[in-house]
C-alpha cells in the first residue's frame, strides 16, 4: 500500500532536472549594455564607428566592457546600470540622429545553458524597463481627404444629373463651396445633396449674381472618420508589435487622437524603434508622361534602390492603389537571386490594379514609399543659447520603378530591393496594413531597467517572508509531513520559473503579486490532505490506510476549489489588459503546477518514507 510505480518516480525526477535546467538562468543576471544601430538597415556598425563610441565614453568617465560588432548592430556592455542613460546621451550626442542608441539588457546565460534553449524570465516595464512612445494622429489630414473624395463625388453626382455647375471646390479645409448660375440648378443641386450626401450641411446664399451652396461636414460625421484613422492604426500598430513578438505589450489610445505603445521585457530596443517608428504608407503611381501638368517629381530612396543611375522621375499625382489594398505580403528572391516582395491584393485593389494596368502596357509603374518623421533643427532662443528644435515632416520617395509588360492582377511582384533585410522590413510593413492616417513621435522614452530595482528587490523580499512563513507554520504543526510539503513548496516554485522561462512569459509586479499569491495556496492542498490523514488516525484506521484515504478523499476537494479558482484566473487574462493579464498568467501556472506538487510530489516522498511496510506510528 501506498506504494508509486518506478515510472512515476521517473517522471517526477525528469520534470525536477528539466526544471532545474529551465529556471537556472534566472539566476544569472543581465549585464545593463547599449545597442547601436542605424536609422536604415543598410547602415553598417563597424569597428570606426566604435572606436568613435568607446573614445566618447572614455572622455566621459563612463566605464564599459564586451564590446562587440555584428555589423548591422554594436553593443556595448557597461559596468554600472547608473551609468546607462548618461552613456546613452553621450553616444546619441556623437553620433548624431542619424544613429539609434537603446538601452538594453545583455544575457550572461552560460552557453551549455543556451543549448537547451533556455533563457531568463522577460521582465515587463515596470521591472526590467523597455520602449513607451506616445504618438499623435494628424486626423487632420484624413479629413481633407475626405473632403476631397467627397468633392469628387459630388462632382460625378452632377454630371451623371446633368446638372451645369460654374465651381465645386474647397475652401479653408472645411468647406464646400458650389457655385451656379440660376436659383434653378441651385436648388436642383440642393436635392442631389440631401439626397445622396447626408454627412453634410447645406446652407444657400446668393452673390453677385451667383447662386452659392455652402456645406460643411456634419461634426459627427468628422467624430467617425478620426474613430475610424485612429482604430486603423491601433491595429496596424498591433500587427506590427504581434511581428516583433513582444509578450504583453500596451498599445492603447489617448485622448482625442494620441496614441500610447509601450514593449515591456524588449531584448532588440533599436528593431522595436526602427518598425513601430516608422509610420509609413506605400502609393503606387503611374509615371507621367513628358509635359503633363498632372504630375510630381520624387528622388529615388537611397535606403532601397541604388546604382540606377537616375536620380529622380516624375510621378502622376494620380493614385492607382495604396497600402491599404495590400492583403499579403513575403519578402523572397527572384530567379536572378535579387531580393523582392511577392504581394497580394484584395479585391477591390486587384480590380484596380488590373483595369489600370490593362491600359498602360509598357509604360512604367512607381512604388512611393511616404515616411512621417520629426526631425531636429537647431535654433536659438532669446538668452542666445543654441536649443534642438523638432520639426515634423513628410519624406516621400521611390523604392521601385518598373515597366508594366503585361496586365497585373491581384499578385505582382517588388523588384530592385537592396538587400534581405530591407525585403523582410517592407513586407512587415505591407503586411501589417498602411496608417489610415499620419503619426507624430509627441515623446519617446527609454525606461531604464533601474526604475524596476527596487520593485524587484521588494518583490523577491515579499516572496521570502511569505514562503518562510508558510515554511515555520508547516513545520511546527505537520512535522515531518510538513517537510514534505516544504520540499514540494521549493518544487513549486522552482517549476513555476521554469514554466515562466519556457512559455517566454513577461514577469511583471502584479505577475509577482501572483507568485505570492501562489505560495500561500501551494500548501492548501496538503493542509486539506494532512488534516483529513489526522482526523483518519483519531478515529482509529491503522496509518498505512489513514495516510491513503487522507490522499483520496481530500482529491475531489482540492481539485474543485483549484478549478475556481483557474477559471477566475482564465477570465481576467481574457478580459484584462497588460498588468491583470501578468497576474493572471503567474496565478494559472502557480495553481497547475501547486496541484502537481501538493498531491503527487507530497504523496511520492511520503510513499519513499512509509509506503509498503507495517508501521503503528507517523509523525504528523
Amino acid at each position: 500500500m501506498n506504494n508509486y510505480p518506478l515510472k512515476t518516480y521517473l517522471f517526477i525526477l525528469v520534470t525536477i532536472v528539466m526544471s532545474v535546467v529551465y529556471a537556472l538562468p534566472n539566476l544569472f543576471a543581465a549585464d545593463p549594455a547599449l545597442q547601436i544601430s542605424g536609422q536604415n538597415g543598410e547602415m553598417v556598425i563597424d569597428q570606426p564607428v566604435m572606436d568613435k563610441i568607446t573614445n566618447a565614453l572614455r572622455v566621459a568617465n563612463i566605464e564599459y566592457f564586451g564590446e562587440e560588432v555584428s555589423g548591422e548592430n554594436g553593443l556595448l556592455r557597461l559596468k554600472d546600470i547608473d551609468q546607462q542613460l548618461p552613456a546613452k546621451r553621450v553616444i546619441q550626442d556623437k553620433l548624431g540622429p542619424d544613429y539609434i542608441v537603446a538601452l538594453n539588457l545583455a544575457p550572461t546565460t552560460p552557453e551549455w545553458l543556451s543549448k537547451f534553449g533556455a533563457s531568463p524570465m522577460k521582465l515587463g516595464l515596470d521591472l526590467r524597463g523597455g520602449v513607451h512612445f506616445l504618438l499623435e494622429v494628424n486626423t487632420d489630414e484624413v479629413v481633407e481627404k475626405q473632403m476631397e473624395t467627397t468633392v469628387t463625388q459630388v462632382r460625378a453626382a452632377m454630371r451623371e444629373e446633368k446638372l451645369r455647375y460654374e465651381s465645386v471646390k474647397i475652401v479653408n479645409g472645411r468647406l464646400i463651396v458650389s457655385v451656379f448660375k440660376t436659383k434653378a440648378e441651385a436648388e436642383k443641386a440642393s436635392s442631389i445633396l440631401r439626397n445622396k450626401f447626408r454627412g453634410i450641411t447645406r446652407k444657400s446664399t446668393e452673390e453677385n449674381g451667383f447662386f452659392i451652396i455652402h456645406s460643411e461636414m456634419l461634426e459627427s460625421e468628422i467624430k467617425k472618420i478620426e474613430d475610424y484613422a485612429i482604430n486603423q492604426n491601433l491595429t496596424t500598430l498591433r500587427n506590427r508589435v504581434n511581428e516583433l513578438g513582444v509578450s504583453e505589450p500596451v498599445v492603447q489610445r489617448q485622448g482625442r487622437n494620441r496614441v500610447v505603445v509601450e514593449l515591456p521585457g524588449v531584448q532588440d530596443t533599436a528593431e522595436a524603434k526602427r518598425i513601430i517608428g516608422k509610420t509609413a504608407n506605400l502609393e503606387f503611381r503611374l509615371e507621367a508622361e513628358a509635359g503633363s501638368t498632372n504630375r510630381e517629381r520624387f528622388e529615388f530612396s537611397e535606403n532601397y534602390v541604388r546604382d540606377r543611375g537616375i536620380k529622380d522621375a516624375f510621378l502622376k499625382r494620380t493614385v492607382v492603389i495604396t497600402g491599404d489594398h495590400v492583403s499579403k505580403a513575403s519578402a523572397g528572391f527572384d530567379e536572378q537571386g535579387t531580393p523582392n516582395v511577392s504581394i497580394t491584393l484584395n479585391s477591390k485593389g486587384g480590380a484596380r490594379m488590373h483595369r489600370i494596368s490593362r491600359n498602360n502596357i509598357g509604360r512604367r509603374l512607381g512604388v512611393l514609399f511616404i515616411e512621417y518623421k520629426v526631425g531636429r533643427k537647431y535654433d536659438t532662443d532669446d538668452t542666445g543659447k543654441r536649443v534642438a528644435v523638432s520639426e515634423r515632416y513628410v519624406d516621400k520617395k521611390i523604392i521601385n520603378l518598373a515597366t508594366i509588360q503585361s496586365a497585373l492582377g491581384v499578385g505582382f511582384q517588388i523588384t530592385g530591393l537592396t538587400s534581405p533585410r530591407e525585403a523582410s522590413e517592407l513586407a512587415l510593413f505591407l503586411r501589417a496594413g498602411a496608417m489610415a492616417a499620419p503619426m507624430y513621435f509627441v515623446e519617446e522614452r527609454t525606461i531604464g531597467p533601474s526604475l524596476g530595482a527596487e520593485n524587484i528587490s521588494l518583490g523577491v523580499k515579499s516572496v521570502t517572508i511569505g514562503m518562510l512563513l508558510v515554511i515555520a507554520f508547516m513545520l511546527i504543526y505537520y512535522k515531518l509531513f510538513g517537510l514534505f510539503a516544504n520540499i514540494a513548496l521549493t518544487l513549486n516554485l522552482l517549476i513555476l520559473m521554469a514554466f515562466m522561462s519556457l512559455l517566454e512569459a513577461t514577469l511583471t509586479l502584479p505577475g509577482i503579486a501572483g507568485i505570492v499569491l501562489t505560495v500561500g495556496i501551494a500548501v492548501d492542498a496538503n493542509v486539506l490532505i494532512f488534516s483529513r490523514i489526522k482526523e483518519e488516525l483519531a478515529s482509529g484506521l491503522p496509518a498505512q490506510s489513514a495516510i491513503n484515504a487522507g490522499y483520496d478523499r481530500a482529491f475531489v476537494s482540492i481539485v474543485d476549489a483549484n478549478v475556481t479558482t483557474l477559471i477566475v484566473a482564465i477570465i481576467l487574462f481574457v478580459i484584462g489588459s497588460g498588468p491583470v493579464q501578468g497576474f493572471a498568467v503567474t496565478l494559472s501556472i502557480g495553481i497547475l503546477v501547486s496541484m502537481f506538487t501538493a498531491i503527487i510530489v507530497t504523496r511520492a516522498l511520503v510513499n519513499l518514507s512509509y509506503g509498503n511496510r507495517t508501521i503503528e506510528k507517523i509523525w504528523i
